[in-house]
């Protein structure tokens, strides 16, 4: 087991382990430095930069992945059918080049490149920019797309230059806050307290309505998706039960391999899971399983197999089905019928 395996193991344990002990003095340095840092901006030392279009940010306090991007595609639906025209800004996590210039992201660009979730929301047909410092990337949006007239950040919630009028952080249910301390010791990149503070908490739950007793209030999301799409011919199809013989393996390089492997079960699929770390570079290596008669992935993980998936790669596409209540909430904000 590797070292980052046992302190995802730690951090999610129902007890505080020996080694998230050990680390514990190190939380704390961690925790005073992110309170001085809110301090600053709190207080002006360091300073937000506005833009003239309101920006909605959607991110976790917790490391690891929560579907923050689905939601992002989902809000960005909902506006959109509203009468706004969102663009995006993100970082794009393992992309090449993280720290260079602000880069347009286009659906037919190398996820090296770009990052896989913001190609994915470039497919999905929205105006996408990503950058380290999420206020260039949002400058170089708007001179791309001036009709553009909100923001929608994918992850930054911690990226306080950007200043926003709303605040979405989410939640996974499955893990919800861990041990609740802090890194390195907890998976927490805030204080639990910081869900006090943002406008909205939207938990990702296997079942609508389904919400651990501590996020009790919040916001729920579901991801939906039940036919699978072959990597190499986008054009075929094929439903869960096409893949409840022997031979089904499962790929998964997302932020909790688990959560795709228990879909796939409720499906009725039983496949052998291969985990990766989180936006894993794939390689023909890795699609190597002499007896796989079907591999399945998500999404995100199939456009980094597209250059040379074949016939028994698959993926499945999903969708985040959100409260109505949420869009609502987010619309009165942006349009300034509630307090921002």
């Amino acid at each position: 087991m590797t070292l980052e395996e046992r302190l995802v193991d730690a951090w999610y344990s129902p007890r505080l382990t020996f080694l998230a002990t050990l680390l514990l003095p190190l939380s704390l340095l961690f925790g005073a430095a992110v309170a001085l840092r809110r301090a600053f901006y709190r207080y002006r030392v360091l300073r937000s930069v506005r833009f003239p279009v309101p920006v909605v940010v959607i991110g976790n306090i917790t490391v690891g992945g929560s579907g923050k991007t689905p939601l992002v595609a989902a809000l960005a639906q909902a506006l959109a059918q509203r009468g706004f025209h969102p663009g995006i800004v993100s970082r794009g996590y393992g992309r090449d080049a993280e720290d260079g210039a602000p880069t347009p992201v286009g659906p037919d660009d190398d996820p090296d490149r770009v990052g896989d979730e913001p190609l994915l929301l470039a497919r999905a047909g929205y105006p996408v920019v990503v950058a380290r410092d999420r206020v260039a990337a949002g400058r170089a949006l708007l001179a791309r797309h001036p009709a553009c007239d909100v923001i929608l950040s994918d992850d930054g919630l911690q990226h306080y230059r950007l200043a926003r009028r709303v605040e979405i952080a989410v939640v996974d249910a499955a893990r919800a806050l861990g041990n609740g301390w802090l890194l390195p010791a907890g998976p927490l990149r805030e204080p639990a307290s910081r869900l006090d503070e943002v406008d909205a908490v939207a938990v990702l739950t296997a079942k609508a309505g389904a919400v651990t007793p501590e996020l009790s209030g919040a916001f729920t999301m579901t991801l939906v998706g039940d036919r699978f799409v072959r990597v190499d011919d986008p054009l075929t199809t094929a439903p869960a039960s096409a893949f409840a013989g022997e031979g089904v393996h499962a790929l998964a390089g997302i932020g909790h391999p688990a959560r795709f492997f228990a879909q796939l079960a409720a499906m009725g699929i039983a496949a052998t899971p291969h985990p990766f770390p989180d936006h894993h570079r794939f390689v023909p290596a890795d699609l190597s399983i002499a007896d796989a008669q079907a591999i399945l992935m998500t999404e995100k993980d199939a456009l980094k197999c597209e250059a040379f998936a074949d016939a028994r790669c698959w993926y499945l596409p999903v969708r985040a089905r959100i409260d109505e209540a949420l869009i609502t909430l987010v619309e009165g904000k942006l349009r300034g019928s509630q307090a921002a």
